[in-house]
């Protein structure tokens, strides 16, 4: 089987930087490392060749053969047997190996301090509803939910009184073993302790040695003026208490606004419809809207107003924060045809069509007319 170039193998170009190989290197050595994929030739023999090529394309002196000559230019360079040169600055691709591989060879991508198994308690989410009325102008609900707490008897050590922990003697409290193949040195999780360094021969019987319990809990959530659906707060170290003394996590309260039967918005700007007659319409005429705070505004429709026309009040919109500008209200007219009309409110249309006139052969209006209105 004819070699390819190794460039190609790398997948940088000719000008690539040591850099670019390195990182090339170090993702194909991720891939196809054969502790990860144990008995499968193909995956060995593509980490053997990625391996050749760096060793050749990281040194200078080689690099510059092969760029010259092919691979005539490094034959007997070590370039086809010797790969142990291409690892004298190992530490420098992978910094510290055996945390990159721990995902792959049993490790659980957590490491422990010193042993300890001190670790953050887990965040948490809460959902709440909200009105929409609630959302815009801001509240304070009361939530109710279950998290992790210390063991109120084992005081979060998991063991029982008296008792304590003794260091794991399989991986001597680092939480981690290791062994080596070739000039690899790969970590995992110790399987006696868990990865957490010690062993609680005694567990405390209230919390069965997990040294937490779940409670219910209480809390007030403010919601901010103008939150959106969707949004969310962080309650800081209101997540479930980590293990072993560790600090709570956060909780997340994410925010479900209800919506409106009559208002919606966009942004910081509220809209609304409001129906007015024929005769308003044609007229002008002062109407009072109710807004969304309960308070009722004067608004004064234009003579000649046309159905769905949009009236812009200023400063009734959403409430902006940090002393910004509040958003406006958008009242849309909609102009109400009367379905049944009295004796004298037929004859005065009749009336009014007779004076005014009426087109019976009207043609279509512009598109570019209707965009306008």
């Amino acid at each position: 089987m004819a070699k390819r170039d190794y460039y190609e193998v790398l997948g940088v170009q000719k000008g690539a930087t040591k850099d670019d190989i390195k990182k090339a290197y170090r993702k194909l050595a991720i891939q196809y490392h054969p502790d990860k994929n144990q008995g499968n030739k193909e995956a060995e023999e593509k980490f053997k060749e990625a391996t050749e090529a760096y060793e050749i394309l990281s040194d200078d002196q080689k690099k510059a053969a092969y760029d010259q000559f092919g691979f005539a230019g490094v034959e007997g360079m070590g370039g086809q047997q010797d790969f142990s040169s291409a690892f004298r600055d190992f530490g420098d691709i992978f910094g510290d190996f055996s945390s990159i591989f721990d995902t792959f060879f049993g490790g659980n991508g957590r490491r422990s301090s010193g042993g300890s198994g001190v670790r953050q308690g887990a965040n948490l989410r809460y959902d709440v509803d909200i009105s929409f009325k609630d959302a815009v102008f801001g509240t304070k609900v009361e939530i109710q939910y279950s998290r992790n707490e210390a063991c109120p008897v084992c005081k979060g050590s998991g063991a029982s009184s008296g008792t304590g922990k003794k260091v794991c003697s399989t991986c001597g409290g680092s939480g981690q073993v290791r062994h080596s193949q070739g000039f690899f040195s790969v970590a995992s999780t110790c399987p006696t302790c868990g990865g957490e360094g010690y062993i609680i021969e005694h567990p405390c019987k209230e919390c069965n040695g997990s040294g937490t319990q779940k409670k219910r809990q209480k809390i007030m959530v403010t919601v901010p003026p103008g939150v959106e659906n969707g949004k969310r707060v962080l309650i800081p170290r209101q997540g479930d208490t980590g293990p072993n003394g560790g600090h709570p996590g956060d909780l997340y309260v994410f925010f479900r606004v209800k919506p409106h039967e009559y208002f919606e918005r966009q942004d910081a700007d509220l809209y609304c419809a409001v129906p007015i007659s024929i005769s308003q319409a044609a007229l002008g005429a002062d109407i009072h809207v109710m807004t969304l705070d309960g308070k009722t505004i004067k608004v004064k429709i234009p003579p000649g107003s046309p159905n769905g026309k949009m009236l812009r009040i200023r400063n009734e919109g959403i409430p902006a924060g940090s002393g910004g500008r509040r958003g406006d209200l958008y009242i849309k007219l909609m102009v109400q045809i009367p379905i049944k009309l009295s004796r004298r409110g037929k004859e005065l249309m009749e009336e009014f069509a007779r004076v005014e006139g009426q087109d019976d052969s009207p043609k279509p209006i512009p598109l570019a007319e209707l965009a306008e209105q």
